[in-house]
């Protein structure tokens, strides 16, 4: 069946567009109406912005006949609400933030405008990026489009299932914990975290400033490298911005693997990992090693404390960087009137949902006088430690390969009360955050419920071009990426 312009990828759109067979405005209307078919069940938006697109697909269209065009000019992208774009509302997934209207864009945003790209919405997430099913919407959960009745991951899980779903192109999304990658393994499509430092900050509403980062989840590791290549660069905007030379990341897109080592390390394949999960990541390490890659068992010594540190850590950088929210400037504000704590007090009660308050309180406690030296000065040396783990291991190989998740999507509600469960799901991916590396999740298998699982590559600092290159390779000779949900509705349209 041949494709409908919904279902192809940024790179495959970018020839038709070069070669004037369709025009931005039709890439467009094709987006909206899948969007229209097919978002009822996912509900992957938070806003959506058809007039806005339609604004910028005009200008598009303009510049590719002007001869201007750049890898992004008319293509529909999805943003996670939780990057500013200058008068479009970014709520953050937060009844503290229903109404919040940025007053400028993000570095990322300026970036991707800068090549004409389209803005199709806003995606849902969970509240100010706090978990991993997107359950703590405000707005409500994102549904899986593999399965409706469960959960999407989190926190960029709108963003995921816009992309698995072919409501967008592709999408952006950010990363504290895991939040681009898990949920990218469990809707079946790419996910790349970026190195820390390597793309701008600036315009992000802050999580944990130590560990947020954005980055693409897309339908290929092609397209996840040029979107790369447009949003990373060094910006005096973001204090953490690392001034560094960005290469051509597509460059490094090869279908082999000769040259590599893979580490495979023994701690990430424990009790507790589904059984199909690491059939289908040992199936794809076998892959790669016969494309050429060497491998290696290596041991990651601290990986299991590393979801307790994250657990100190993040919510101790959350309660300092959602003190803001106090109901005076901007955002939620309580009608209480008694007094000044008061209002404060009930503004923060009513306008932050439970798991934000959790953190909030946990990330207090951590930080106070008396508890300080015991718990977040002893995670940061932990932390430390951690890092350590993964530059020792670097010695000795190329990348670190591991699965995702340790399970697939679970249903909707089942682990919603029962928030330590939730966070163990994390274990995978915190550690990479934690020492700030690059890595990136890719589609490698479905499980006997048709559920999609995913193989998580993670690099040495600043090294994604190894990241995208072992990811491609496998990629192109499996086609686990090609398989798509909702075949009735792609059918129909």
């Amino acid at each position: 069946m041949t494709k409908q312009l919904y279902q192809m990828t940024i790179h495959e759109l970018n020839k038709l567009l070069e070669d004037k067979k369709v025009s931005s405005g039709e890439i467009v209307e094709s987006v909206f109406k899948r969007i229209e078919s097919v978002e009822e069940k996912v509900h992957a938006y938070i806003t959506l912005t058809y007039d806005l697109a339609m604004q910028h697909a005009r200008d598009a269209d303009g510049r590719i006949l002007r001869k201007e065009a750049g890898f992004l000019t008319g293509i529909p992208l999805a943003i996670k609400d939780i990057i500013c774009i200058s008068g479009v509302k970014t709520t953050c997934g937060s009844k503290m933030l229903e109404n919040f209207i940025p007053p400028y864009d993000a570095t990322v945003i300026k970036k991707i405008k800068s090549q004409s790209a389209v803005f199709a919405g806003k995606t849902n997430m969970d509240e100010f990026a706090m978990g991993s099913s997107n359950e703590t919407s405000f707005f409500g959960p994102a549904r899986n489009p593999w399965d409706t009745e469960r959960i999407p991951g989190g926190s960029s899980g709108g963003s995921a299932a816009a992309v698995a779903a072919d409501e967008c192109i592709a999408s952006l999304g950010s990363d504290t914990g895991g939040s681009i990658r898990q949920p990218a393994s469990h809707c079946g499509v790419v996910g790349l975290k970026p190195t820390y430092g390597r793309v701008s900050r600036f315009g992000l509403i802050a999580f944990a400033s130590s560990l947020d980062q954005i980055g693409p989840v897309t339908k290929d590791v092609e397209d996840a490298a040029i979107l790369l290549n447009c949003i990373s660069g060094f910006d005096p905007m973001d204090s953490t911005s690392v001034n560094r030379e960005v290469p051509d990341y597509t460059k490094a897109l090869v279908k082999n693997a000769k040259g590599l080592t893979l580490g495979i390390p023994k701690e990430y394949f424990v009790e507790g990992l589904d059984p199909e999960v690491e059939k289908a990541v040992r199936d794809g390490i076998r892959e790669i090693e016969k494309q050429g890659a060497k491998i290696k068992e290596i041991s990651l010594p601290h990986t299991q404390y590393a979801v307790a540190v994250y657990y100190l850590i993040a919510p101790a950088e959350a309660c300092s960087n959602l003190a803001r929210y106090d109901g005076v400037k901007y955002g939620y504000r309580s009608d209480c009137k008694s007094n000044l704590r008061e209002m404060y007090e009930i503004t923060r009660s009513e306008g932050f949902g439970p798991e934000v308050k959790r953190r909030i309180m946990l990330g207090t406690y951590a930080l106070s006088a008396g508890y300080y030296d015991a718990y977040y000065k002893k995670a940061s040396q932990v932390r430390t430690l951690i890092c350590r783990d993964f530059e020792n291991a670097f010695k000795e190989c190329d990348l670190v390969v591991t699965p995702t998740a340790p399970a697939p999507a679970y249903r909707v509600g089942e682990k919603i009360s029962d928030p330590l469960s939730m966070y163990l799901d994390d274990i995978f991916t915190v550690p990479a955050n934690l020492a700030g590396l690059p890595c990136i999740s890719v589609p490698c298998g479905f499980n006997d419920k048709g559920l999609p699982m995913g193989l998580q590559g993670i690099g040495n600092l600043f090294e994604e071009e190894k990241v995208l290159r072992c990811a491609y390779c496998f990629e192109q000779n499996t086609d686990w990426h090609l398989r798509r949900p909702f075949k009735d509705a792609v059918s129909a349209c």
